[in-house]
């Protein structure tokens, strides 16, 4: 997404009444995330043939994306012609600095 991209008129989606004050457009619809989600699950799992995966969390803040990709990763685990292992860990760090 380029820096002047304007995003999409907030009308063309629907949002929760909660948000419609506080929100003047969307600039990346639900389903373009869901999309490049499941895009990066295929790259995972092409770039790592049938290496183990491990999985790291970073915890406050990843853990719904998280959650998504990997979920990705198993269903294309499930329905491909390989099985690849996967570990999942959590890691809690104080700073970012």
């Amino acid at each position: 997404i380029r820096d002047e991209e304007s995003g999409y008129n907030k009308n063309l989606f629907c949002i929760p009444k909660h948000y419609e004050e506080d929100l003047e457009r969307v600039f990346i619809p639900h389903g373009l995330i869901l999309d490049r989600t499941e895009r990066l699950a295929r790259d995972i799992m092409q770039d790592m043939g049938s290496h183990h995966i491990v999985a790291l969390c970073v915890l406050k803040g990843g853990y719904k994306f998280f959650a998504d990709l990997l979920d990705r990763i198993k269903a294309l685990n499930q329905n491909g012609d390989k099985s690849v292992p996967i570990t999942v860990d959590f890691v809690r760090i104080k700073s970012y600095c």
